[in-house]
């Protein structure tokens, strides 16, 4: 057998938000929250993922939302590497989802919790080897906690979890090397294959379940995600031997260019241009937008919309 890798956000969301994703999520959300505590006792998947969507590409998304039964909704997001701003990124939009609770005619008591896990296969928080970190208000001094908590933010940092099959002693440990490890097996271990929702997710990332369109998708997003580690890790390289940070933002523009030109065709000198005058932060979203982009209409268009300063 082999398997998907769960670190692409395409693999990730098949995996963890289809139709037949339920148990999985309810699973791996009490392992990453609660320490594996059965807190979540049922939920619904938001915008579940369908086949047909993600083969065509142009309504394609790639975050897990889910709604709890007490009300609560969590948003889940897999990122396979560092882009600018992620953490701010993050807080933006599960606070987002917060404030837009409230529907003409309800009050303030009727906000609940909003939850953010990121599942993150780099490092941010080089202070603690802990592989989850978890963030709420507190009281600056005295460290209490926040009145009915608004919002909570989930790390899961993968480059910091080391363990080897045989050490795992907890469910979360399990789904933290199912994430690791997949992509590396050719079957599903015993020890893995006792908890039924690690079992179906294996199931689920089994490549001879997939279509050929389903294939062709995520080998085209682990590409993208190998080519941007590395360009990132390259233009890196360079800023630090001259001394100078623009090396980071132009290698991930000339990736950028490759991509687009790769899929779309020569792009005009006016493109050119726009691409050049895009902030980094805007560089990253067209990054990930250019899956979407069926020909240079529709790339004009996006840059247009996106220009600096709009």
């Amino acid at each position: 057998m082999k398997f998907i890798s769960p670190k692409t956000d395409y693999a990730f969301k098949k995996i963890f938000g289809s139709d037949e994703s339920h148990d999985i999520l309810l699973s791996f959300l009490n392992a990453m929250i609660y320490q594996g505590q059965s807190i979540i006792q049922s939920l619904e998947i938001i915008d579940p993922y369908a086949p047909g969507r993600i083969s065509g590409l142009k309504t394609t998304y790639f975050d897990v939302k889910a709604k709890l039964h007490n009300g609560q909704k969590v948003l889940i997001e897999m990122q396979g590497f560092t882009v600018p701003a992620f953490s701010e990124r993050m807080f933006y939009n599960t606070a987002k989802m917060y404030v837009n609770q409230l529907k003409i005619g309800e009050t303030y008591p009727d906000l609940l919790p909003s939850i953010g896990v990121a599942v993150i296969d780099f490092t941010i928080f080089k202070q603690t080897p802990e592989v989850i970190s978890s963030f709420v208000l507190k009281e600056e001094k005295l460290l209490f906690d926040y009145p009915e908590l608004p919002v909570k933010l989930v790390y899961v940092e993968l480059p910091k979890f080391k363990k080897k099959l045989a050490e795992l002693a907890n469910i979360g440990e399990r789904w933290l090397y199912f994430l690791q490890k997949a992509r590396e097996l050719e079957e599903v271990p015993s020890l893995m294959a006792e908890i039924p929702e690690i079992n179906q997710a294996f199931t689920i990332a089994n490549r001879v379940n997939l279509s050929a369109e389903e294939l062709e998708d995520i080998e085209r997003r682990e590409m993208f995600v190998r080519e941007q580690t590395g360009s990132i890790e390259f233009s890196r390289e360079i800023a630090l031997a001259e001394g100078r940070e623009l090396g980071i933002a132009e290698g991930q523009l000339n990736l950028i260019k490759r991509q687009l030109g790769r899929k779309l065709g020569q792009l005009t000198p006016e493109m050119e241009s726009m691409l050049a005058e895009l902030p980094s932060d805007r560089l990253t979203i067209l990054a990930e937008a250019l899956f979407d982009l069926a020909d240079l209409a529709d790339l004009l268009t996006w840059l247009e919309t996106n220009r600096t300063g709009s």
